[in-house]
């Protein structure tokens, strides 16, 4: 009648994880893509020294749709105005920064990319503190 679970932590977590986008406010879902993210580029770092290649490169790839499919897709250019457009070349840059320590193995980009994404998300979180804030800025992400 029921089959057996074979993994139920991982189904647990996932579960939350889907449980936690469904109710979550589209600011914080933006802090959770950063989040994403920055556990994608340190996988990354961790796979570079230890040679595993292909987990680097998925890791890095997923960062790389967290940032461009995620963060940069959601931006509206007509209500952020410049400060949409500037995050918008600043997410550019960052797939730039990927792509290279991709090609590279290059661990001092990865961490350029991390301490970006570190500021912005902190930027973020101190907005999530006002809620008014909050409201003002649904159009930049």
């Amino acid at each position: 009648m029921f089959g057996v679970m074979n993994n139920p932590a991982g189904a647990y977590r996932k579960a939350g994880v889907e449980t936690k986008v469904e109710t979550a406010t589209p600011h914080e879902l933006v802090i959770m893509l950063y989040e994403g993210a920055l556990t994608a580029i340190m996988a990354a770092g961790v796979q570079i020294q230890e040679q595993k290649i292909t987990e680097k490169g998925q890791s890095i790839g997923r960062a790389i749709d967290i940032i461009d499919g995620g963060l940069k897709a959601c931006l509206d250019y007509q209500a952020g105005g410049e400060i949409a457009e500037r995050l918008g070349a600043l997410y550019e840059y960052m797939c730039n920064r990927l792509l290279h320590a991709n090609l590279h193995n290059d661990l001092a980009a990865l961490d350029e990319v991390a301490k970006l994404l570190r500021e912005l998300k902190g930027a973020w979180e101190e907005i999530a503190a006002d809620p008014a804030v909050v409201s003002r800025n649904k159009a930049v992400a």
